[in-house]
């Protein structure tokens, strides 16, 4: 069988977009807000800092880092460096925007920090060079090329947690779920083809299995059934469809609905209103960002 690319059908459909806002010493202690649709990844090459954010007891959590690492802060969610990186020390933070905001699958998928040694993550010096590389020169197109190389940064990083999943200690959800051989081949069919017919026989065939062995599997690894994980996904695609101003009619058509009106009833059980008023809210949402 041919390597999967587990990853492209996802970013391909719902991008993550980088820029680079600080490079270099921090003064005091720096406060980043919680914004609505953004996160953030922070690269710490050389010196140390402390972090604090609040965990999820509820309560401020102090994170001394010591080593060379990568903070990657997937969701909003408030953060503050303190005793931060020195003159000499090598340290550049980007924002993330990720298509959908919290409808993103990947952003559902992670836990609300990460904190990595770069020793773990050796695939990613040769970008990391070339990013400090820009960072440290100014020439035209630094910015454009520093946002564009944060972007191959975490990619690369995406590609690294679908293969050390186990690391990371993930609980059920889409990366075991892409990172698992026999369910993964499924996954992808149907994130690149949400509008298919796909029943559990369909889907079984995918994976090389039973109907009862993969349905048992597959709830184990992804945390849900595969009819629910096929419904969420063709709901998660619809969103970023309306938002972008496809039609009800169009988007019920692409995603396998038999008419715009069973679309819109799945829609509204599962998201508690209905297509139009769904985007009429998500564009006052829009307005007042």
């Amino acid at each position: 069988m041919p390597p999967l690319d587990r990853i492209s059908p996802l970013l391909e459909r719902f991008r993550v977009r980088t820029r680079l806002f600080h490079s270099g010493p921090l003064c005091g202690v720096t406060t980043l807000a919680a914004e609505p649709g953004r996160g953030f990844l922070h690269v710490l090459r050389e010196g140390e800092m402390t972090v604090t954010h609040v965990g999820s007891s509820g309560r401020l959590e102090h994170v001394e880092v010591e080593d060379p690492s990568l903070l990657l802060y997937p969701r909003p969610l408030e953060h503050a460096f303190h005793n931060a990186p020195v003159e000499d020390s090598d340290f550049a933070c980007a924002t993330l925007d990720f298509e959908g905001g919290s409808t993103h699958p990947l952003v559902r998928t992670l836990p609300p920090v990460i904190i990595l040694p770069l020793d773990a993550v050796p695939s990613l010096r040769p970008a990391l060079d070339l990013l400090f590389g820009e960072i440290d020169n100014v020439r035209c197109g630094r910015r454009v090329i520093a946002d564009r190389l944060f972007e191959v940064v975490l990619i690369q990083l995406f590609r690294w947690m679908v293969d050390h999943t186990a690391d990371l200690g993930l609980p059920p959800g889409l990366l075991p779920g892409l990172s698992d051989e026999r369910l993964a081949p499924t996954i992808i069919a149907i994130h690149e083809e949400p509008g298919r017919e796909w029943t559990l026989a369909t889907m079984a065939r995918h994976a090389n299995m039973s109907r009862s062995a993969f349905a048992a599997r597959f709830r184990d690894v992804v945390g849900q059934p595969p009819a629910e994980y096929v419904t969420d996904w063709r709901l998660t695609v619809a969103q970023e469809r309306l938002r972008q101003g496809t039609s009800v009619a169009i988007t019920a058509g692409e995603l396998g609905y038999s008419s715009p009106s069973a679309f819109s009833r799945a829609f509204s059980q599962r998201l508690g209103r209905s297509p139009r008023a769904w985007v009429a809210s998500a564009e006052a949402e829009e307005a007042t960002v």
